[in-house]
């Protein structure tokens, strides 16, 4: 009969001392598997972190790579950004230009048309003397109130404001009367015994020629009224010299 053969198990011996003089030698015996599990576990980690450790490292490239491509796109759009920015800029300083062209012309279209009606306003005022040239003058106590001038012969008498001729009359005393009605609440009223030199219906002027002044007519009866009431001339009249 044939003897049993005994298997021979292996071990592994690990010594260990130290540096001190009474030190005794340790000795541990490891079996061979559990030395092949641990170097299999160290290998698995080691291979675990190195390809964790690639692919962080890949992973930051790529976001390193992607933050580049996003600052490149980012500074391409601010750029752009820019530039219409700049284009917007110059649209606004063309409008703005227009803008005060414009401004200055309606100021002085405001300004003209102010200065006109002032103008027109003043021309609509019986404030001028209603003779072109030296006369005397009296004021009639009587009734209603009235200067009368009397006049070098060849003068003229004339309307002292723009206006419209609402009457031409015969006038009992005088020979003839003219009304002007300036529009403003205003009417003048021109007594002389010469021929009228307007018609009813006519716009006048200031300076307007109303009577010629000769030696059988060189007196003038000139009367105003304001809002249908009589006033004084020469709180309007303006003289000069």
């Amino acid at each position: 009969m044939a003897r049993k053969r005994h298997k021979r198990k292996n071990s592994h011996v690990v010594l260990v001392t130290s540096d001190a003089v009474d030190a005794k030698l340790k000795q541990f015996r490891i079996r061979p598997w559990i030395l092949q599990t641990v170097i299999v576990i160290f290998c698995v980690l080691c291979g675990t972190a190195i390809g964790y450790l690639f692919y962080e490292t890949e992973d930051r490239l790529q976001e390193t790579t992607r933050s580049a491509s996003e600052v490149q796109q980012l500074e391409a759009e601010n750029q752009e950004l820019a530039a219409r920015n700049a284009e917007l800029e110059l649209q606004l300083a063309a409008q703005d230009e227009k803008i005060q062209i414009l401004s200055d012309t309606v100021n002085q279209k405001v300004q003209s048309e102010t200065e006109l009606a002032t103008q027109l306003e003043r021309q609509s005022t019986p404030t001028e003397f209603p003779l072109t040239g030296s006369a005397t003058m009296e004021e009639i106590a009587e009734g209603d109130p009235m200067c009368v001038f009397t006049a070098a012969s060849g003068t003229m008498a004339v309307a002292t404001a723009n206006g419209t001729v609402i009457a031409v009359n015969d006038d009992a005393e005088y020979g003839h009367n003219i009304w002007v009605d300036h529009g403003n609440g205003y009417i003048t009223i021109y007594r002389n015994q010469g021929d009228a030199m307007v018609k009813q219906g006519e716009t006048v002027k200031q300076g307007a020629t109303l009577f010629l002044i000769g030696e059988e007519n060189n007196k003038l009866g000139y009367q105003m009224m304001r809002d249908n009431e009589y006033i004084d001339p020469m709180e309007m009249l303006t003289i000069s010299g």
